[in-house]
């Protein structure tokens, strides 16, 4: 029987484990250049990733899996918290040692001189979402071959993908119009810019004409797509399509497969894709990152809301949508936070019944507005409280999943191997949320759809048997 992955979860907002280096891609020519490719982050800097690497690949660059092979190797950092930021410093000096060659970007890259001291021989440094910026660093450092043919050396039309053939990441924005006191992903990635609908909606039926099963929709604020736009009608096969959260939704419901909402706000109109979810549209589930419960240290945030009108319209949602998965992310250890707030917040874990939920402990960021609120709290304080909150959500976890034993689940299968399937039910987006093993994987592979039977639980992950 597989074992279950992890027994908890401290995640960090809009971040996770790096992908390291990118696997190889397939050419014809074998003596074209190559890129090295370590692609660190949440998946929305995946998503770069992916854009910057199809560039490459048009212009007839292959893509290495070994530091060896490589002509150059660009790493795209994440620098949203401390952590983060020497998690890419470490994958910057290992690609050096190994490479030699180095070329940084990604949202660590907005601070070029914190890169540059501490790892002087970089070959340059470029900001987030700077994509000509890190091609003509490569075309520096590397020219491409001046016989390449486009026609050739082929890129699938739905572009480079990172992720497993039968799931992909949807980006629909960039940047955030919010202030968060916390947060410096603004000065990083700048205020919203919304892409049209048309173009949104022409990315993904390429990807589900190439074989995707699963569209995760991803932004810094998804809820508040198209504000900039002035929720402006664009085109889709001839059909007029708001760029707006609710229009396209409910386009994307159209295609016939999984649709996943990430990074979700908890604006007053998240309440109107609810019969979407209900009608089987999209997916009824909601990543909401929450931050806390106290209203006063929301404030100190300067996020919106408190926990009882929360608490209030989560239940409406979940009489309209009963199988609705919460998913959210919580910081402990903020400025100023007492006991009695940190215990609001345990409590709000319990009542809300949030479904999947990841915590950090309060990070100081260069530039962030809150490094000057009073009364930090003591990094062991901190560290019991993250300890405490995620006892607290295993329990909730636990609680919830248990009640599945004996349901028939349509799962998703991720992989396949000799003790028999990884799979995801609507309820868990990959590598943040739990999985649903399946020991009898005859005749399964990934991309399939199957119906299980669940039979067992844990704290984040469950077991089934496929139905006959």
């Amino acid at each position: 029987m597989h074992a279950g992955p992890r027994a908890g979860r401290a995640d960090t907002v809009n971040c996770h484990v790096p992908n390291g280096p990118i696997p190889s891609m397939p050419a014809n020519n074998s003596s074209a250049p190559k890129v090295g490719f370590v692609s660190l982050g949440c998946p929305k800097a995946l998503v770069d990733s992916e854009r910057i690497l199809t560039q490459l690949r048009l212009e007839g660059y292959q893509v290495s899996a070994t530091y060896e092979d490589a002509d150059v190797v660009v790493v795209n950092t994440c620098g949203f918290i401390d952590s983060a930021k020497q998690e890419s410093l470490d994958a910057i000096g290992e690609a050096l040692k190994e490479n030699g060659k180095v070329i940084v970007t990604g949202c660590m890259g907005k601070d070029a001189g914190e890169i540059t001291r501490v790892h002087p021989k970089v070959l340059a440094v470029t900001g987030p979402q700077q994509y000509e910026e890190v091609v003509g660093a490569v075309h520096r450092v590397v020219p491409p071959k001046k016989d390449h043919d486009p026609f050739i050396d082929l890129v699938p039309p739905q572009g480079i993908k990172l992720t497993p053939r039968h799931y992909a990441y949807l980006k629909i924005s960039e940047g955030c119009n919010h202030r968060c006191t916390f947060c410096i992903i603004p000065s990083m990635r700048g205020d919203l810019v919304s892409r049209p609908a048309g173009s949104v909606l022409e990315e993904a039926e390429r990807l589900v004409k190439a074989g995707v099963k699963e569209l995760l929709v991803i932004s810094q604020d998804t809820s508040a797509y198209g504000v900039d736009l002035k929720y402006k009608t664009d085109f889709w096969n001839g059909r007029p399509v708001k760029s707006k959260m609710y229009d396209l939704c409910d386009a994307l419901g159209d295609m016939g497969v999984w649709v996943r909402l990430h990074y979700v706000y908890p604006y007053p109109h998240v309440d109107d894709i609810m019969p979407l979810m209900q009608q089987g549209r999209i997916l009824p589930y909601l990543d909401i990152p929450f931050q806390h419960a106290s209203p006063r240290i929301l404030q100190l945030m300067k996020r919106p809301g408190s926990a009882e009108k929360t608490i209030e319209r989560i239940k409406a949602w979940r009489r309209e949508v009963p199988g609705l998965t919460l998913r959210s992310t919580f910081i402990v250890g903020f400025p100023g936070e007492t006991e009695s707030e940190f215990a609001e917040l345990l409590d709000f874990l319990e009542e809300a019944e949030i479904d999947r939920a990841g915590a950090f402990i309060y990070s100081p960021v260069e530039g962030a507005a809150a490094n000057a609120l009073p009364d930090p709290v003591d990094p062991d304080v901190a560290q019991e409280r993250l300890e405490a909150f995620m006892d607290v959500q295993a329990r909730v976890s636990a609680r919830k999943l248990e009640r599945k034993i004996g349901h028939t689940l349509t799962v998703l299968v991720d992989e396949v191997d000799e003790e028999g399937a990884i799979c995801r039910s609507a309820a868990d987006a990959p590598e943040i949320d739990g999985n649903v093993y399946v020991d009898d994987a005859a005749g399964l592979k990934p991309g399939d759809f199957v119906d299980v039977k669940i039979v067992d639980s844990d704290d984040h992950d469950l077991w089934g048997e496929p139905v006959a």
